[in-house]
């Protein structure tokens, strides 16, 4: 086998679940891993109508979309068919609320830490005991690099990641006795239309303000981003776990 065969089948036989893969990373991420040779499902709330799945599957060729809105339930739709999940990768995306201490609304606290937190707690929850079973696994949560750095005015969705992150801690504690890997994938300043919609980065002074808080002065790349998340899977990456890994172009370690 010559090295570009190699590259291109490092997960072959790995079965993934990417969740919320029509926002964040999860486009990229899955090319990233079925061009690595894994077999990809996909959730997102959009799957409820089987017109966006089946578009969704002939926009990125080899990704299978699973039905309905709830990731858990998808999950154990993927378990049905495959027997296991050998990678969750948590792609959870909500938007990042500017919203003073006192101007906080409650109802939008409590959105935020269910898509953030609980959401992927119960995916977790739900995928977690196959890779029990099967002896091994991998957990990748993307989240954010800004609790990292505190961001003024978007406490609720600081907070949110940052509780995120912290799971992820103490995850990779709880299971690394059953060989299973948790990490943390957390970006900031990547480009995303969720979160620097192309008609805010068109505005010249906007992005100016942008990017000089970025070391690099540049916006990451969704694909740079992806090009990690796969070498996270690769089971060359066994012995990382409890890692929050910035991905942010040197924002996070600013001071």
């Amino acid at each position: 086998m010559n090295m570009l065969e190699e590259a291109m089948s490092e997960l072959a036989g790995t079965i993934v679940l990417i969740t919320d893969i029509e926002h964040f990373i999860g486009r990229p991420a899955a090319k990233a891993l079925i061009d690595g040779g894994a077999t990809v499902y996909g959730t997102d709330h959009a799957f409820s109508d089987k017109a966006a799945r089946e578009a969704a599957e002939n926009a990125l060729p080899g990704l299978k979309t699973v039905g309905g809105a709830d990731p858990v339930v998808a999950a154990g739709r993927v378990l049905e068919e495959t027997g296991r999940i050998d990678l969750l990768v948590n792609n959870d995306a909500f938007p990042a609320l500017r919203a003073s201490l006192d101007t906080a609304k409650d109802e939008d606290l409590e959105a935020t830490f269910d898509a953030l937190v609980f959401k992927p707690f119960r995916v977790s929850r739900a995928v977690v005991p196959s890779m029990k079973s099967s002896g091994s696994g991998k957990v990748l949560f993307l989240t954010s690099a800004a609790p990292l750095n505190g961001l003024a005015n978007y406490s609720m969705y600081a907070s949110a990641r940052g509780a995120a992150n912290s799971l992820v801690l103490s995850l990779a504690r709880e299971l690394a006795p059953k060989n299973i890997q948790v990490n943390a994938l957390a970006p900031n300043y990547v480009e995303s239309a969720d979160y620097f919609p192309p008609a805010l980065m068109e505005n010249e002074d906007t992005k100016a303000k942008i990017l000089k808080n970025i070391p690099l002065g540049r916006l990451g790349k969704p694909e740079e981003a992806a090009a990690l998340i796969r070498f996270l899977a690769n089971p060359l990456s066994g012995f990382i776990t409890g890692q929050v890994i910035p991905f942010a172009g040197g924002w996070a370690n600013a001071r």
